[in-house]
């Protein structure tokens, strides 16, 4: 395996995350908390956490693709980059600063795993596309769920 590929495998795998054996999709979700966090000093910018999740994921597609024929699957339980690149979306309209930044932080990422883990439609059919373009778009809709979700949620609080 080249230097490229490892260093696509370690990006993809969630730098690491991914390669734990139990539940690799909620490790790797983990690097959703930091991001969001980050993401929380644009709290009026709603547009700038989609440009950000828009990025993410046009360079998931070859990214999740490649580790997929690297670990000659269609869609490896390492690969958490999809999982990753979701949270931006997960984030978009809430506020994420102020007192109830954690809550919020957390309460997205309980909902997004929840939305992806239990996929419904048309989180499941997006599943079987192939791909990195079907890695990635499940996590996507996934993450529009939990979206909505934690916004009627952020509006009740």
């Amino acid at each position: 395996m080249s230097f490229r590929d490892r260093v696509i495998l370690f990006i993809a795998e969630g730098f690491g995350l991914g390669r734990i054996h139990f539940a690799p999709g909620t490790w790797g979700s983990l690097w959703g908390l930091p991001l969001g966090w980050s993401l929380g000093y644009f709290h009026t910018l709603w547009w700038v956490r989609l440009a950000v999740a828009a990025t993410m994921f046009v360079v998931g597609v070859p990214l999740c693709n490649r580790a997929a024929r690297l670990r000659n699957t269609k869609d490896p339980g390492s690969v958490v980059w999809d999982e990753i690149a979701a949270f931006p979306l997960v984030y978009a309209f809430v506020p994420l600063d102020g007192p109830h930044q954690w809550i919020v932080l957390i309460l997205g990422f309980v909902l997004f795993r929840i939305f992806d883990i239990w996929k419904p439609p048309p989180v499941r059919q997006c599943d079987k596309l192939g791909g990195g373009f079907g890695i990635m778009i499940d996590d996507t809709v996934a993450a529009c769920y939990a979206a909505l979700a934690l916004y009627l949620v952020s509006r009740v609080m």
